[in-house]
């Protein structure tokens, strides 16, 4: 027989036993930690994502909410935990440790949630009777998830979202109908039908009756990622314009970079001025050029010879050049900023410029620094930027370009409102100098997402690497090297056109949501209903070996 609980017992336990032992919960916990890692650039095995949301799953089902907490904190320090391994390069472990385990309480909290709505699935006994918006519940609590985490604390930290895992799968498509939120939901939903599979496979035993629900959920997965492989996009129909990348590289990677920034200035400068030489010599004049972030860290507003130096940049490649900058006035303080430089241009002549809307925490400004900086003591060498209150829509020769600066890719609003704001082209200005080739990768992997997205053809300029041009299918183009100096040129199309993703912009993700609270409630439910008890009116004999408790 099943022992019996309270109703109010029930609700904060499981309704059902776990279906796996806890050692290979542990198991399937860690390697769904793994499983995610591989997911994502450098290592970009898009199928390893929704396999770590159905291990996950399979993992907490049944068990009680702290065992679910402390099972999704097990996937989540195992995933971000390297991951992050670039934020530790050059400011010590312990920034990196902190950061990791921040992100992996959100973790913790998936998995409490995923133990919250077992009852959905219902118990071993109605196993044969539904259940289907338990795999809908899953793939909506992971769209919440990273909901919160990429607004809390201090703006958040949207790094390692599902979406962005998927840059070379058919799910990608789907940013066209939904940005990044939907692509979320489809790989989690497609992991949480992997795991009704799973948990339905182990309740068939050899009963062919009952074999029909996981097969019926395996096929539902396919029909998922090929419904997605066909979802239209709309790609850019406009003029084409001829654009060059300036990667200049520096003298030495590290948080010294800029103590080296004259020299970071010159190698930007001379590969430019290179870059009019062989116009000069009958190769196409860009329309365009485009310089990394911090490309110019000594202000060339107020500094005359950073400002004359980008002036004969301009001028001897003849065309309008976009400019990473750090500005310094005691008017607005530290601003980190994209200027427009056009070719003839005097000092003293006024720009066009947008400043970075979302300086990030503990590297470009310093929340709590007297508490942050028993931690590291690194912090007095951040200086608190101002923010930006416009969108970066900058008129750039023949293109208005929709301007974003380094992690404000990660972000979904800033990139949107460039793009309504009018933006024919995306430009990614970003600085990879203090991290590495595997943080550039996963970057880039954003950028093509917002490429999709926004139905417009994108760029990354690097200081370092990787550059690249991304076009509205999600395929790369020119892809630099690490490290190494380069200049790349591309023709891209202007986009005019609003994909359903620009006009619906947070309403998916407000939607996915607030279903996701209704799966909350509605597993509340079921658990009051049960009180603990399996109602199926055709229990399982009680065991030869006595009675069977609900654990």
């Amino acid at each position: 027989m099943v022992v019996q609980q309270p109703a109010a017992a029930a609700a904060c336990g499981p309704v059902d036993e776990p279906v796996l032992p806890l050692w290979a919960a542990i198991l399937a916990a860690a390697v769904a930690g793994g499983a995610m890692l591989v997911a994502f650039p450098p290592y970009g095995q898009w199928w390893a994502a929704p396999a770590a949301v159905a291990l996950l799953a399979v993992a907490v089902h049944g068990r009680r909410l702290r065992a679910g907490f402390w099972l999704g904190c097990l996937t989540g320090v195992l995933f971000f935990t390297p991951l992050l391994a670039w934020t530790n390069l050059h400011t010590g472990m312990v920034p990196w440790l902190l950061l990791s385990v921040l992100e992996t309480l959100y973790f913790g909290l998936v998995g409490l949630a995923g133990a919250w709505i077992g009852p959905l699935l219902g118990g071993r006994q109605r196993w044969n009777r539904g259940g289907w918006s338990w795999p809908v519940a899953v793939g909506l609590l992971w769209v919440a998830q990273e909901a919160l985490r990429d607004r809390t604390p201090f703006g958040g930290f949207p790094w390692g979202r599902l979406a962005f895992s998927q840059d070379t799968s058919p799910l990608l498509r789907l940013a066209a109908a939904g940005g990044a939120p939907l692509v979320t939901f489809a790989v989690a939903l497609a992991g949480g039908l992997a795991g009704f599979a799973v948990l339905r496979g182990i309740g068939a035993g050899t009963e062919v009756r009952r074999a029909v629900a996981p097969l019926a959920a395996v096929a539902a997965g396919c029909a998922l990622i090929g419904v997605a492989a066909l979802v239209p996009l709309t790609e850019p129909a406009g003029p084409a314009v001829y654009v060059a990348v300036v990667q200049g590289n520096v003298p030495r990677l590290g948080l010294d970079f800029n103590a080296q920034r004259r020299a970071v200035l010159d190698n930007h400068v001379k590969a430019t001025i290179a870059l009019g030489d062989r116009v000069k010599a009958g190769a196409r004049r860009p329309d365009l050029v485009v310089w990394p972030e911090n490309a110019s860290d000594i202000d060339p507003l107020r500094n005359t010879d950073a400002g004359v130096l980008i002036g004969q940049a301009a001028d001897a490649v003849g065309a309008p050049i976009l400019v990473g900058a750090v500005l310094y006035s005691p008017e607005t303080g530290v601003e980190n900023a994209g200027l427009v430089f056009n070719p003839g241009r005097q000092l003293g002549d006024p720009v066009s410029k947008y400043v970075k809307r979302h300086p990030v925490p503990f590297a470009e400004t310093m929340p709590l620094r007297s508490v942050a900086r028993l931690v590291s003591s690194e912090v007095d060498r951040v200086t608190d930027m101002t923010a930006g209150t416009s969108p970066g829509v900058l008129r750039v020769g023949p293109a208005t370009v929709g301007d974003v600066i380094c992690f404000e890719v990660a972000y979904d609003g800033l990139v949107r409102d460039t793009v309504t704001g009018g933006g024919q082209l995306i430009a990614v200005q970003t600085n990879n100098a203090t991290f590495n080739e595997a943080e550039a990768r996963q970057q880039l992997a954003m950028v093509r997402l917002r490429a999709v997205e926004h139905g417009r053809d994108a760029l990354m300029a690097s200081t370092v690497g990787i550059s690249a041009f991304a076009d509205a299918t999600g395929a790369t183009s020119a892809e630099t090297a690490f490290d190494k100096p380069a200049v790349i040129v591309a023709e891209l199309h202007l986009g005019d056109r609003r994909t359903l993703a620009t006009r619906l912009g947070a309403i998916p993700e407000y939607t996915l949501v607030a279903f996701a609270v209704l799966g909350l409630v509605a597993a509340l439910a079921v658990r009051r209903r049960d009180g603990g008890r399996d109602p199926d009116p055709h229990p399982v004999p009680e065991a030869a070996d006595g009675p069977e408790e609900d654990l």
